[in-house]
């Protein structure tokens, strides 16, 4: 897994907009959900979204509830991050992660007491893109 920051690099104002993107080349995408989490600097690491394997389902944070828009595409092996809105607050470095898991609950990664558990629970986890909003 990789993921990385679009067109325009991790440097955005505050209000603005970025998408990340996360490549799972190797995977066949379909049987995994896939999950952002992100970790500011001096702060615990954070599930910010999450999108099943079975029907597409999107879970979000409520710190970015509104704002952040989760997808994927199976055929290319993708899956995105859109994110809007951005406040300096969001400031850190985004990661992506994969599991396979049956059992997986795709919701606990955006759960604050459960998306540590969630995170040790990927199967695959890429390095981070970081993400910086300022003016």
């Amino acid at each position: 897994l990789s993921a990385a920051a679009g067109a325009g690099g991790g440097l955005v104002q505050p209000g603005g907009s970025l998408r990340l993107s996360c490549a799972a080349s190797g995977l066949i995408l379909d049987y995994y959900a896939i999950g952002w989490f992100r970790q500011a600097p001096g702060k615990e690491r954070e599930g910010v979204s999450c999108i099943s394997s079975s029907d597409g389902s999107a879970y979000y944070a409520d710190s970015v509830k509104g704002r952040f828009t989760i997808s994927r595409d199976n055929v290319k092996k993708m899956v995105y991050l859109q994110m809007n809105s951005l406040k300096p607050e969001d400031t850190a470095v985004y990661s992506c992660a994969a599991v396979r898991s049956g059992g997986f609950t795709c919701a606990s990664v955006t759960i604050a007491s459960m998306s540590s558990s969630a995170y040790n629970a990927m199967d695959y986890w890429g390095k981070g893109t970081l993400v910086t909003v300022s003016s």
